[in-house]
C-alpha cells in the first residue's frame, strides 16, 4: 500500500524504475538509521540501550571486581588490579564482597557474556518505578515513629557495658588495647591517604573507589563508624560523622551491588543510628534503603544482584548462571530490612524480605538442602551447587539472627535454620582422617572435600543457635561449633605465616591445608576471628583469647606495612608479597571482633545485640517491651 502513495509508482507497484528503487531506497535506510540512531540520545538511553545491545556490549560486570560472598567468595576475593594472574578479586569489589568475581574453580558457574537482563523491558521499569515509588508512599502513611529513648530502656544492658567493656585482667586488657591501637593506625592512614575514597591502598599510599557501591563513597568510613565509637576513639568518631553529614551523596547513579550496599553502608547507618541516637544516620539510612527497592521487582521478588541506584533498573552477575540470583545475597536482608521498617514505620522492606523466605519455604529443596543460584524469573534453582561458604554462607547465618533478633518469636525463622542445619549434617559435615571435623561443598551430590575460609564464620553461627535447639541436641550443636573452629584454627597455624588462606583442602593426603596456588591469598578476612569472639562468650575457654592473639601477632608481623594494613598473596611463605589493599571490613569486622574478644561480655551483649554479615551491632527488637514503655507514657500524659 505505501507504494500507492509514491508519485510515478504504478497501483501494481512494479512501475519503478532502477534509479528510482536505488533513491526509494537510500530513502528507507536513511530514515531506519535515523529513527534508531535517536533511540541513543534520548535523555534515558542507558535503558533502551540494553534493549538492543548485546549482552556483551551491556556494560559487562567485569571478573576480577566481583559481588562479598563467592558474592562473599566472589564478595571477599582479592582485588583484581593488584593480584598475580590466577588469583580471584577481592570482597565486594565487583566483598567479595565485588563486579562478582567467578569463582576460578567451578566454571560451571560461569556465565559468557555481561549482565543478565532477563524479561527486563523499558515499559516494565518504567512502570515498576512507578508502582514501586507509590507503594512505598501509601504504606508510609503510618506516622508512629521510632522513640529512641523507649528502645534504650528496653535493652537489658547498656551498649557499652560498664566502664566501656574494660576487662580487669591488666593482661587482657594490654592485649584490646594492643588492638585498638591496630585500629587507629589503619584509620590514620586511610584519613591521610585515602579520605572520602572507599578503601585504602597502603603501599602506594592513595585511595581505591572500585564499582561495587554504584557511586557511593567513603565505604570505610561508614564501616569504621560502630568500630570507632566502641573503641572510645571519639575525635575519629566525629570527623566520621561530619563527613557523613557533608559529603555522603546518596544521589548517585552507578551500578551498584545489593548485597554489599546493604551490608556496608545500610548496616553501618543502622548501627550507628542505634548506638548513637543521631538522627543523621537515620535518615541517611532509610533514604538509601528506598534506592535499593527497586530491585525487587522482578515476577517472583527475589531481587536481582546489582541495581542502578539513579535509575533503578535492576540486573543480575554477569558471572551467575544463567541470569540467576544468588542464595547469599537475597538471603543476606532481611535484619537490615526489618529494620528500616522499624524506624521508618513503613512495612515495605519487611514485606519485600518475607516474600522471599516465603518462595523458599514453597519451593522444593534437595535433600533439605539450599543451592546458591536461583532464577528471579522462575523462582526455580538453577543448579545444585550448595556451600557454606561463598555464595551461601550469609543466608543461614541470618536465619538464626532473625529469630534471635525478633527476641525469639520468629519461628518460621527458627525452624528454617534448624531444618537447614539438620540437612548440612547429613550432607554436607565430614570429618577428615587426622580427626578434623569440615564443611565440604556439595556439586550435584558429589562432595568436594573444601572449605573455605568465608565457611569458617560457621563455627560461631552453630555456637549462638546451640541453645534454641531441641534439648537432646544444644550439647552437641555446641561441641560442633567448637570443632568446626579447631579445624579453622588449624588452617592457621599450618601456614608458615600463622594466617589462613583462602581455601583448603582435605584431600590426595591434604588436611586443612591449600593445595592450589590460587587458594593461598588471605584478605584480612575475619571469620576466623569471629568464631572466636562467639566461642570465647559461650564458653569462656581461654584458648579463644589464645588464638585471638595468634591472630594479632600474625596480622601485625605479615600484613602490618608503613601505612596501613594489607592483604598477602601467600600465606605458605614468609617473605611476603602485599596485595596493596585495607579491606574496608578489616575495620568494621576483623578488628572489631578482636577488640571484643578481648573485653568484657557487657561490650554489646550478644542479649541485646545481632552482628550483620558486616559485624554492624543492630539490636534485638522486643515488641513486648516498645509497647508496654507507649503504654506507661500515655497512662503518665493522662
Amino acid at each position: 500500500m505505501v507504494f500507492r502513495k509514491l508519485p510515478g509508482v504504478s497501483a501494481s507497484g512494479m512501475g519503478l524504475r532502477l534509479s528510482q528503487k536505488f533513491v526509494f531506497l537510500l530513502f528507507l535506510s536513511g530514515l531506519v538509521t535515523l529513527c534508531f540512531g535517536a533511540l541513543f540520545f534520548l535523555p534515558d538511553s542507558v535503558r533502551l540501550k540494553r534493549l538492543f545491545l548485546s549482552k556483551t556490549e551491556i556494560q559487562p560486570v567485569t571478573v576480577g571486581s566481583g559481588s562479598e560472598n563467592d558474592v562473599r567468595e566472589h564478595l571477599k576475593r582479592p582485588k583484581e588490579q593488584d593480584h598475580p594472574r590466577g588469583m580471584t578479586p577481592a570482597k565486594g569489589e565487583s566483598k567479595n564482597r565485588k563486579p562478582a568475581p567467578v569463582p576460578h574453580d567451578a566454571p560451571e558457574e560461569r556465565l559468557a557474556g555481561g549482565k543478565a537482563l532477563e524479561d527486563l523491558t523499558l515499559s516494565k521499569s518504567r512502570t515498576d518505578s512507578v508502582s514501586e515509588k507509590a507503594t512505598s508512599s501509601d504504606h508510609g502513611v503510618n506516622t508512629d515513629t521510632f522513640n529512641f529513648k523507649k528502645f534504650k530502656r528496653c535493652l537489658v544492658k547498656p551498649p557499652l557495658g560498664r566502664d566501656d567493656g574494660k576487662p580487669s585482667d591488666p593482661r587482657t586488657n594490654e592485649r584490646r588495647e594492643k588492638v585498638k591501637e591496630m585500629m587507629k593506625f589503619a584509620w590514620d592512614n586511610y584519613k591521610q591517604y585515602a579520605w572520602g575514597k572507599n578503601e585504602l591502598r597502603p603501599l602506594t599510599r592513595n585511595g581505591h573507589i572500585g564499582n561495587m557501591f554504584g557511586g557511593l563513597r567513603g565505604a570505610s568510613i561508614i564501616d569504621s563508624l560502630d568500630t570507632l565509637y566502641i573503641m572510645g576513639l571519639m575525635e575519629d568518631y566525629n570527623d566520621a560523622k561530619e563527613w557523613v553529614q557533608t559529603s555522603l551523596d546518596l544521589n548517585s547513579n552507578g551500578e551498584a551491588s545489593l548485597f554489599e550496599v546493604n551490608i556496608r553502608y545500610v548496616g553501618g547507618l543502622l548501627s550507628a543510628y542505634y548506638l548513637t541516637g543521631e538522627e543523621l544516620f537515620k535518615t541517611k539510612a532509610i533514604e538509601l534503603g528506598e534506592k535499593l527497592l527497586p530491585a525487587f521487582n522482578t515476577p517472583t521478588g527475589i531481587p536481582r544482584g546489582v541495581i542502578n541506584l539513579g535509575s533503578g533498573t535492576s540486573w543480575s552477575w554477569g558471572w551467575a548462571s544463567a541470569g540467576s540470583s544468588i542464595l547469599a545475597e537475597f538471603g543476606t536482608l532481611h535484619l537490615e530490612f526489618v529494620h528500616l521498617t522499624e524506624l521508618s514505620s513503613n512495612p515495605i522492606y519487611t514485606e519485600k524480605v518475607m516474600n522471599i523466605r516465603k518462595l523458599l519455604n514453597k519451593i522444593e529443596k534437595p535433600h533439605g538442602l539450599y543451592p546458591n543460584f536461583l532464577s528471579p524469573v522462575s523462582g526455580n534453582w538453577v543448579q545444585h551447587h550448595v556451600s557454606i561458604g561463598g555464595l551461601g554462607d550469609s543466608f543461614y547465618e541470618y536465619l538464626i539472627k532473625s529469630y534471635l533478633m525478633s527476641d525469639k518469636v520468629d519461628e518460621d525463622a527458627k525452624k528454617m535454620y534448624y531444618d537447614a542445619l539438620e540437612a548440612i549434617e547429613a550432607n554436607l559435615v565430614q570429618k577428615s582422617p587426622g580427626g578434623l571435623t569440615y564443611m565440604a561443598e556439595w556439586r550435584g551430590g558429589i562432595l568436594d572435600h573444601k572449605m573455605g575460609h568465608l565457611a569458617c564464620f560457621s563455627g560461631g553461627m552453630i555456637g549462638i543457635g546451640a541453645d534454641d535447639g531441641a534439648p537432646e541436641k544444644r550439647q552437641h550443636y555446641l561441641d560442633l561449633a567448637a570443632e568446626i573452629t579447631h579445624t579453622c584454627h588449624e588452617s592457621y597455624t599450618r601456614s608458615a605465616t600463622k594466617l589462613g588462606p583462602e581455601a583448603f583442602r582435605f584431600d590426595s593426603g591434604a588436611e586443612a591445608t591449600a593445595t592450589r596456588l590460587s587458594d593461598r591469598y588471605y584478605i584480612l578476612r575475619p571469620e576466623v576471628i569471629e568464631s572466636y569472639m562467639y566461642m570465647w562468650r559461650l564458653t569462656h575457654d581461654p584458648k579463644y583469647r589464645e588464638w585471638g592473639w595468634e591472630a594479632v601477632e600474625a596480622l601485625e608481623q605479615h600484613c602490618r606495612v608503613d601505612s596501613g594494613f594489607s592483604g598477602i598473596r601467600d600465606v605458605y611463605t614468609m617473605t611476603v608479597s602485599h596485595d596493596n589493599m585495607q579491606q574496608s571490613f578489616f575495620l568494621s569486622e576483623t578488628l572489631k571482633y578482636l577488640y571484643l574478644l578481648f573485653s568484657d561480655d557487657d561490650l554489646l551483649s550478644l542479649e541485646d545485640w545481632v552482628f550483620n554479615t558486616e559485624a554492624h551491632p543492630l539490636p534485638i527488637i522486643r515488641k513486648s517491651c516498645l509497647q508496654e514503655e507507649t503504654t506507661q507514657d500515655k497512662m503518665a500524659s493522662k
